[in-house]
């Protein structure tokens, strides 16, 4: 039970890769809030769905004073939330580029804004920000989320000296997940995912769990010592 008695927010959290990092954390001991627009799509005593745009700032501060007011505490941030918007760069709307960046960067911003800190006074916490694999490498048609998840490692270097100070004794660190089986990807035809898989040293996607197991290590006292770093979990696959 690793983490026992902490409180987690994961945002993005009703399903895909937000569902496995709350479910892996709860089985782990911890209380969960999924922080998400949508309804929980999985039932689990240890995590609670609360309704959260992650684009909204003032929603933001909100939904943290409920979080603070209710739990006394906040001991892991997973900064999950987040929407694609493909298209190449000629053919891109402002529109198209304004969504990606207001809930994939300035989203992860609105709220650790409020957490981060609490976490420096707490003199205790975690953040993990995921970023991906094309915010490492970029990739073609996704200049917008490219630059959203490029932003997001910015984020993390910086607040990782940020938050540390001072006796903060936070750690922020990231993950850049490669392609992994979530409900975005099944709609995929199966020739394109035999591509992918086929780009990685190990031949295969990978799976929430694992993403899961990644949060989960740098959520827990194992990773004491490791801030400021950005774990890429993408089966040796590069775009």
């Amino acid at each position: 039970m690793r983490l026992e008695g902490k409180v987690a927010i994961v945002t993005g959290g009703a399903k895909g890769l937000g569902q496995a990092m709350a479910e892996r954390f709860a089985s782990e001991g911890c209380k969960v809030i999924a922080a998400d627009m949508g309804d929980l799509t999985y039932s689990n005593p240890n995590v609670e769905g609360i309704k959260l745009n992650v684009a909204d700032a003032e929603g933001c501060k909100v939904f943290f004073d409920e979080v603070v007011a209710k739990y006394g505490r906040i001991d892991i941030l997973v900064n999950n939330a987040g929407i694609t918007r493909d298209t190449t760069t000629r053919k891109m709307t402002d529109d198209q580029w304004d969504a990606v960046i207001n809930v994939n960067l300035k989203g992860v911003f609105n709220l650790t804004r409020y957490v981060g800190p609490y976490m420096q006074d707490q003199k205790s916490g975690s953040i993990i920000n995921i970023s991906s694999i094309v915010g490492v490498y970029g990739n073609y048609g996704q200049a917008n989320y490219a630059a959203s998840k490029a932003g997001v490692i910015g984020l993390t270097k910086t607040w990782a000296r940020e938050f540390a100070a001072k006796g903060g004794n936070v750690r922020v660190n990231a993950i850049a997940p490669g392609y992994v089986m979530t409900d975005i990807l099944k709609t995929v035809p199966q020739d394109l995912l035999d591509k992918f898989a086929a780009m990685t040293m190990i031949g295969r996607l990978g799976q929430p769990e694992e993403i899961a197991n990644c949060a989960l290590f740098l959520a827990s006292e194992e990773a004491s010592y490791v801030t400021g770093h950005v774990l890429e979990a993408n089966g040796g696959m590069r775009l």
